[in-house]
């Protein structure tokens, strides 16, 4: 996986890229955070109740924490 692909889509969800942060939900090949992206994108784009669209929100975010927190990104050594 990508770790770029979590800073990105926190990027993207910050200032309200919805067309970038479609292109990431169909270029990541983590499948959890493509599928949370399409769930806040849903809930934006075709508002049930606010409490929904609030809800994925936290959930993406919770995600992208969880997953920057596991997940390093590649260490490069100089010798």
């Amino acid at each position: 996986m990508n770790h770029h692909d979590y800073d990105k889509a926190l990027h993207f969800m910050i200032w309200g890229q919805w067309d970038d942060l479609l292109v990431l939900m169909v270029r990541t090949r983590d499948h959890f955070l493509s599928k949370k992206i399409e769930t806040f994108l849903h809930a934006c784009y075709y508002p049930g109740t606010e409490s929904e669209m609030l809800e994925s929100h936290e959930n993406l975010l919770n995600y992208l924490d969880h997953a920057q927190a596991t997940t390093h990104p590649p260490t490069f050594y100089i010798y």
